[in-house]
């Protein structure tokens, strides 16, 4: 069985947005800016996709083992990056960290779908405020 690319990147970004909004203040903000902001973070975020350094894995072995039987997504990604590049002269770790790349959007989306509920408390202009009744 392949390396689900897919399902890791998902994961991969809903700990890096539980982690975000930790972090930031997030209030009054919509959600199509959240997600620009999360991609602008993610995007060169080492423990999702890999690209500030240039390594998700920091083990070529181990992006060679993600990368087994994802050649199809590695091909969508370069092509929708628009490279014409040598995949393999470039090295596994490259090629890990461009379908991590390729596929942070599809990450986020599918984790703020998963993190709705503490999106919606954190971007909340005012706290609830808890009942008087005791």
């Amino acid at each position: 069985m392949s390396y689900d690319y897919h399902e890791n990147i998902k994961d991969d970004c809903v700990t890096a947005i539980k982690e975000y909004l930790g972090y930031h203040d997030v209030k009054g903000m919509s959600k199509e800016t959240l997600k620009e902001k999360f991609r602008d973070a993610f995007w060169v975020d080492d423990s999702v996709t890999g690209n500030a350094s240039g390594s998700y894995t920091f083990s070529s072995y181990d992006a060679e083992q993600n990368i087994a039987g994802n050649w199809d997504l590695l091909g969508e990604a370069m092509t929708e990056f628009c490279c014409e590049c040598n995949a393999i002269e470039k090295g596994a770790e490259w090629a890990d960290v461009t379908i991590r790349c390729y596929l942070l959007d599809e990450g986020i989306e599918k984790a703020m779908e998963e993190l709705e509920e503490e999106i919606e408390k954190a971007i909340e202009e005012e706290p609830e405020e808890e009942s008087a009744e005791a």
